[in-house]
């Protein structure tokens, strides 16, 4: 189905950094970031969650480094992980080298933080030997001083300032290969300043509406802040921040640009709220199909609709649908057409074969077509 006009999203166009083998800005995907809550030393438990990260489709995960047994723990920790790693680093600028040195493939790290103009190059040394890329991450919670004492308050213009200063700081060592934040957990703070620094700079923006809170209100308030931004085009690489699981910030990251059409990744299901004309438990359903098809990472549609009245619209538009009927029949649709007709004791287990089957066929149809020998024959 060809992008209607109404929907173009057009992305701010910016210069592109590597973030280990991971493309970040310019006309790379926008990529979905998590960040480990466990204590870093403790290598097998942050292992262990950086691979459920990894499950759920995180492109990046970034790590605390808050002391030299973390930087230890890091050579290890990169090492089997399978996506690049961030090493989240804040004062202390010798934690910024160790971790350059372990294989961290990002610094987290605010220049203006950590010393000296020698220490600053230190870093950038130990950065540019590694072939580390960084994050400059400001934050509305802790601008600096004399940011503070010149506009009263956090505030959109402090926030560029600051982050812009930091760059000036990696510029004047010709490091370039950053990536800026402006968070902020006020929304209207945090999308004027990323709105700001958009036309202030070139450089890829990390977006991120800091402590948004648990997975509900975080969820909403960060869909709105981000949404914003990533409709207007601007936001090379995201990190949902909720207190919960880190595996559900991937899977809300992954659904807000899966909404807006900027990334497409899993099952996309379209599903009506229900009411007295289901025929069958509508969100009982969604709720066991979204858990038994977490699996597929493959891009598809599925509508769920309980009665006739949109149903059949619906269905037409998703690759499979599901629209109630009477007597314990329900109407299958493959491709938008109506197919055939399920019962209710196997409605669920029949449409995740569908979905699974639907996905291999994609799968199968694109590795063809990316293999030319296997399309020549």
């Amino acid at each position: 189905m060809s992008v209607r006009p109404y929907r173009d999203i057009q992305r701010r166009k910016c210069r592109q950094i590597m973030v280990g083998t991971v493309p970040v800005g310019g006309d790379a995907p926008i990529s979905v970031q998590s960040m480990t809550n466990t204590l870093t030393h403790d290598v097998r438990a942050t292992v262990n969650q950086i691979r459920e990260l990894e499950e759920a489709g995180a492109d990046i995960v970034r790590v605390s480094c808050p002391d030299e047994d973390s930087t230890a723990a890091l050579k290890t920790i990169v090492r089997e992980a399978r996506v690049p790693i961030v090493a989240d680093i804040h004062f202390h600028y010798r934690r910024a080298i160790e971790a350059a040195e372990a294989g961290a493939a990002c610094l987290r790290i605010n220049p203006g933080n950590i010393g000296s103009a020698e220490r600053v190059r230190e870093v950038v040394k130990a950065a540019r030997d590694h072939g580390c890329s960084m994050r400059i991450g400001v934050n509305a919670g802790s601008l600096e001083k004399h940011l503070l004492e010149q506009f009263g308050e956090p505030c959109p213009e402090a926030m560029v300032q600051s982050a812009l200063e930091h760059a000036a700081l990696l510029e004047d060592n010709d490091f370039r290969e950053f990536k800026i934040s402006v968070k902020a957990s006020d929304v209207f703070l945090a999308v004027a300043a990323y709105q700001g620094l958009a036309e202030a700079c070139d450089y890829p923006l990390h977006l991120g509406i800091t402590e948004a809170g648990g997975l509900r209100g975080g969820t909403v308030k960060s869909s709105i802040g981000m949404g914003m931004l990533l409709w207007s085009g601007i936001g090379d690489t995201i990190r949902v921040s909720l207190s919960a699981d880190p595996v559900e910030e991937i899977k809300v990251g992954f659904e807000m640009l899966k909404t807006l059409g900027l990334r497409h990744r899993g099952v996309r299901i379209v599903s009506c709220p229900s009411c007295a004309r289901q025929a069958y438990p509508v969100i009982k359903t969604v709720e066991v199909l979204e858990k038994r098809l977490e699996h597929i990472s493959t891009p598809l549609s599925l509508s769920i609709i309980g009665c006739v009245v949109n149903g059949p619209g619906e269905a037409r538009e998703t690759d499979i649908g599901l629209t109630g009927g009477g007597n314990g029949n329900h109407m299958v649709y493959l491709s938008g057409v109506a197919d055939h007709k399920i019962d209710d004791e196997h409605l669920v287990d029949h449409i995740v074969e569908l979905v699974e089957r639907k996905a291999a066929e994609i799968e199968a149809e694109t590795a063809d077509a990316a293999d030319p020998v296997q399309k020549a024959s």
